[in-house]
């Protein structure tokens, strides 16, 4: 079968779990990025299986926009809300639309801007104090992978940098809260670093929008109220596989009357 860039394909020997789009073919190997997933892989042309169809992303999409509508629905009688404002830096900008969309869909005053991931620590600073944001996303790429007995992340130390270097413009975690993280990312030295949320605890991939949802759902807290943790991460695709964090509190203000 004759596969080009652009074309759709899932891997048959990983049972075609992951849907990809071909982003580069050198020789007989293609490059893959994760439409779903936030994954970079390669796999020989003839493993790949084509997909005709996108319909499915979509839907999920949408299914997961109103899932997360009907449990944040906010009393509209006489009150007014005043969400969190967000800064999502993504190092893909086709994740990047699909999380505006989400952000744009649920009323968040949101930021987006793609940058390389290993530039993000060193422009992120700038721009936390442009924005001023309450809650910072520093997602993208990454993977794990074993060489010579030990494992190597392709961006979890980029991660850490950007994580670092906002922590250290803000040390408050409940007056900047950063989601850090994406595909079989290094969930503990994120944590240690001093994100509020990150991924991934089972080093498994992640949901495109998962860092948005987490995003999301904080923004919707009300400020000096604890967030749901619980509640949060089981709004993620995969859960506390996928996300972890730590309690803080919402920073979404109420005001009366509207």
């Amino acid at each position: 079968m004759h596969f080009k860039i652009g074309d759709c394909v899932t891997r048959k020997s990983y049972q075609n779990d992951i849907m990809f789009i071909i982003i580069d073919i050198v020789d007989d190997i293609a490059l893959l990025k994760g439409i779903d997933v936030r994954l970079i892989a390669d796999s020989e042309l003839n493993d790949l299986e084509r997909v005709e169809s996108l319909e499915d992303t979509k839907r999920e999409d949408i299914n997961i926009l109103n899932r997360i509508k009907e449990e944040n629905t906010l009393d509209r009688s006489e009150y007014f809300y005043l969400p969190g404002k967000v800064l999502h830096i993504d190092g893909d900008f086709e994740y990047l639309n699909r999380c505006m969309s989400f952000y744009r869909s649920m009323n968040i005053n949101a930021y987006g801007v793609k940058i390389k991931e290993d530039e993000i620590a060193t422009r992120l600073p700038i721009m936390l104090e442009n924005i001023k944001p309450d809650i910072v996303v520093i997602t993208g790429h990454d993977s794990r992978q074993k060489r010579n007995g030990k494992y190597v992340y392709k961006n979890s130390e980029n991660f850490i940098s950007a994580v670092t270097a906002a922590r250290n413009y803000e040390r408050n975690q409940d007056k900047l809260m950063i989601i850090a993280g994406a595909c079989q990312s290094n969930y503990e030295e994120l944590i240690k670093a001093g994100a509020n949320f990150a991924s991934s605890p089972k080093r498994i991939n992640i949901h495109a929008l998962d860092p948005a949802i987490v995003a999301v759902s904080i923004a919707l807290t009300e400020k000096r109220k604890e967030i749901d943790l619980i509640n949060i991460l089981e709004k993620t695709k995969y859960g506390t596989d996928g996300m972890g964090g730590i309690i803080t509190n919402g920073c979404m203000y109420v005001g009366y009357p509207r």
